[in-house]
C-alpha cells in the first residue's frame, strides 16, 4: 500500500522536501498508514461553538490533554485545533503525532451572513509546536471572500517556504446561499475546486446532498446526465472536481448524529473514493471507549476501500 502514498506525493510536484515529508508523516501515521485514506480528530469547536455546546456531552473534553491522547488512541492519522489547545500539549505529546493548528477562527457570540473568521495562530507558531501542517478556513459565497482567499494565499506562500502541509476547509456561507444551499452538490463541487486552485494540499468539505443550488449549474447537470442520485456518486463528483482526484479531499462528519446513521455516511463518502473524514463532536462528545470504538469502525470502512 506504500505505493499509493507514493502516487499521493506525485501529485504535489511543485512542493519541496519539507512538505512532502509532512505529508508522508500524515499519510503514514495511524491506524491508516500507507492506505492513502486520513482520518483526523479536529477540535476546534470550543472555540467556534462554545465550550458548554461542545464539551458537556463528555466533561473530560473540557481537558485539551484528552483530545491529543483521544487521537493517540484511537489511531488517527493525525490531530487538528487552534493555537491554545495545540499549546497546552505540545511539548507532552511531541512527536507521537501529526498536528495541525488551525490559523483562523470564528465565534458564535457574533453572527453574520457573511462571516469572516479571524487569523488566530501564525506560521511560526506552527514550526515553534512542531506541527505538520496549517489549517486554515474559507466561506466561497460570502461577501468577505476576496479578504479570506488573500489571507489564504499569503498563509500558504509562507508554510509552504517553511515545509508545512496546508489543509483548508472550505465552506460556502453568505447571504446569497441558502442554508440547503451550503450543502448542495453543485456548491461542495465548487468549493472543492476553489480551495484547489488555491493551493491547498488536503480540502475539507461536508458531504454533499442531491440539491442543485445555482440555475446555471443545474443546467449542465442535467445535460450532461451527471449522475448525483446517490451519496456515493455525489462523492466522486466532488473528489473529481478537485483536480480530477488529484488533490486530497476528506468530508467532515458535521454535527453530532447516530451511529447507524453516521456509518452509512462514511460507507457512501468511501464507496465514492474520498480520502477519509475529519470528525470532532461525533467522537469527542462520546464517552472515550465509545469514540475509540467508533473511529476504529470507521477506519475498517476506509481500510477496506483502499
Amino acid at each position: 500500500m506504500a505505493d499509493r502514498v507514493e502516487e499521493i506525493l506525485g501529485w504535489y510536484g511543485s512542493d519541496n522536501p519539507g512538505v512532502l515529508g509532512n505529508l508522508r508523516w500524515l499519510l503514514e501515521s495511524g491506524t491508516l498508514a500507507g492506505t492513502g485514506k486520513l482520518v483526523i480528530l479536529p477540535v476546534d469547536q470550543g472555540f467556534e461553538h462554545g465550550p458548554a455546546r461542545s464539551f458537556a456531552k463528555n466533561a473530560a473534553g473540557y481537558d485539551p490533554l484528552y483530545h491529543y491522547q483521544l487521537a493517540i488512541d484511537a489511531g488517527c492519522n493525525a490531530y487538528a485545533a487552534p493555537l491554545g489547545f495545540i499549546e497546552a500539549g505540545a511539548r507532552q505529546f511531541a512527536g507521537r503525532i501529526p498536528t495541525i493548528l488551525k490559523l483562523n477562527n470564528s465565534e458564535s457570540l457574533f453572527s453574520s451572513e457573511n462571516p469572516k473568521p479571524a487569523v488566530t495562530g501564525s506560521v511560526q507558531d506552527a514550526l515553534r509546536l512542531g506541527c505538520a501542517a496549517v489549517g486554515f478556513t474559507i466561506y466561497p459565497g460570502s461577501s468577505e471572500r476576496n479578504e479570506m482567499y488573500t489571507e489564504l494565499r499569503e498563509i500558504a506562500e509562507e508554510a509552504k517556504d517553511v515545509g508545512l502541509a496546508v489543509v483548508v476547509w472550505s465552506y460556502p456561507r453568505g447571504e446569497g446561499i441558502s442554508k440547503e444551499g451550503e450543502t448542495a452538490i453543485d456548491v461542495i463541487a465548487y468549493a472543492a475546486q476553489i480551495a484547489a486552485q488555491l493551493g491547498a494540499h488536503i480540502i475539507k468539505v461536508k458531504p454533499p446532498t442531491d440539491f442543485i443550488l445555482q440555475d446555471a449549474a443545474r443546467k449542465v447537470y442535467e445535460a450532461e446526465g451527471i449522475d448525483i442520485s446517490s451519496l456515493s456518486d455525489r462523492i466522486a463528483h466532488v473528489v473529481q472536481s478537485a483536480f480530477d482526484g488529484r488533490r486530497i479531499v476528506i468530508f467532515s462528519g458535521g454535527a453530532a448524529k447516530g451511529k447507524g446513521e453516521l456509518i452509512e455516511e462514511i460507507k457512501g463518502i468511501a464507496k465514492g473514493g474520498g480520502f477519509g473524514s475529519i470528525m470532532g463532536r461525533n467522537a469527542f462528545q462520546r464517552p472515550k471507549s465509545e469514540a475509540i470504538e467508533l473511529l476504529h469502525t470507521v477506519m475498517k470502512i476506509y481500510n477496506d476501500q483502499a
